[in-house]
């Protein structure tokens, strides 16, 4: 990819990250990367994986989410925060990306779902399995979780899932007829793991494959391996992850100014203490010029 749309894209994730409360269209985005909209659109899509839309309704989910365990703002309050003005249409689309509702994210520390537990919206239970193996560049002693999603940005409740220490084999059981994107996700390293390692070793790592067809008579897959890599700035946001609050990597850069936000920002983020999953990033702030559509 050429430097000068790496640095494009870059600044206009920044500049979505900063801005999340106000109203904001794909004009304004593309104003920002300096290209056409039709120009930037194809190119945000191809080096991200999603329109710029989609990523941006992403990370308005994912500041909910820290939002929810980092503070004790109310729903409406954080419903505002990241650019919704209707607390239904907030909620229904939070528990629709990450699988439960704001409440209960809340209520559990940030902790969506254990595979096999309560699988609310899950697909109807099949009978084929999947087998496969996670790899990682110099190993990887860190929780991994694996699942199998309808689409290759993963939300909502997984159809099959596990979670395994480690790089190694692992298996999917009573998969349904469909066709299925494979992710694996791990956490960052703890201390311990992490001594000697490099940065970005020591980061969240993801990996993916896909997609897998499930069909009537199918009753095994056995090629469902995935290498773990680094996170990145242009993966989009993680929303259904079962391993607490989000990490956030995020590129750094000037604020960008424009018009008012949709609402005002709170006088102050009252942080109510970590719990087992940990403390979450800090958010960005800035401002950035918006338009009569939000995203």
């Amino acid at each position: 990819m050429e430097p000068q749309v790496v640095n494009s894209i870059e600044r206009t994730i920044e500049a979505m990250q900063r801005n999340l409360s106000e109203q904001i269209t794909v004009d304004d985005m593309a104003r920002v990367a300096m290209f056409s909209k039709f120009y930037f659109t194809r190119i945000f899509r191809d080096s991200t994986g999603l329109s710029p839309g989609k990523f941006l309704s992403a990370l308005r989910l994912q500041e909910a989410k820290r939002l929810l365990t980092a503070t004790s703002l109310s729903i409406a309050e954080i419903s505002n925060r990241v650019g919704y003005s209707s607390v239904g249409t907030f909620s229904s689309r939070f528990k629709t990306n990450v699988g439960v509702a704001p409440t209960v994210y809340r209520a559990t520390g940030g902790l969506t779902p254990e595979p096999g537990g309560d699988r609310e919206g899950a697909a109807p239970s099949g009978t084929a399995t999947v087998l496969g193996d996670v790899s990682a560049p110099g190993g990887r002693q860190a929780p991994v979780f694996i699942g199998l999603f309808p689409e290759p940005m993963p939300r909502g409740t997984p159809a099959s899932c596990t979670v395994r220490h480690g790089q190694g084999p692992f298996t999917l059981t009573d998969v349904p007829q469909g066709t299925w994107h494979l992710l694996v996700y791990s956490p960052p390293l703890q201390p311990d793991a992490a001594r000697g390692r490099s940065e970005e070793e020591r980061g969240p790592s993801i990996g993916s494959t896909g997609p897998i067809d499930i069909r009537a008579d199918t009753r095994r897959v056995t090629s469902a391996d995935v290498r773990l890599r680094p996170i990145t700035p242009f993966d989009p946001p993680l929303l259904p992850m079962p391993f607490g609050p989000p990490v956030v990597v995020a590129p750094r850069g000037p604020a960008m100014s424009g018009r008012r936000s949709a609402g005002p920002r709170h006088p102050a983020e009252r942080p109510v203490p970590a719990g087992r999953s940990g403390r979450p990033a800090p958010a960005a702030r800035g401002g950035l010029s918006g338009g009569a559509h939000r995203a």
